[in-house]
């Protein structure tokens, strides 16, 4: 008989890597931020989160990649959104509040 535990690795690595990915506290802050403010850019996001423009850049393109935010371009202006609500499901499901 054939260990049955690692049947669904691949899929338990990709959720694995959404939940790492939505639990870094400054994450937790923009994900429920866009979730409140629908649409914000990367200038007002440093200011509310009183973080480096390079730091929070970096949150966001690990937010990006996982598809959980999307850029919006307004002529040379990039706003970012909340793509996949599925983020705020989870962190409301863990306590936290808007």
């Amino acid at each position: 008989m054939e260990p049955q535990f690692n049947n669904r690795f691949d899929q338990y690595k990709k959720v694995s890597t959404y939940i790492k990915a939505i639990s870094h506290p400054v994450r937790i802050c923009i994900i429920m931020g866009l979730n409140r403010k629908k649409l914000c850019n990367v200038t007002d996001m440093k200011c509310q989160l009183d973080l480096p423009q390079s730091t929070v850049s970096t949150h966001l393109a690990v937010l990006r990649e996982l598809d959980i935010i999307e850029p919006v371009r307004d002529g040379t202006e990039i706003f970012y959104k909340l793509h996949d609500q599925r983020a705020v499901q989870v962190l409301k499901i863990l306590g936290v509040t808007e």
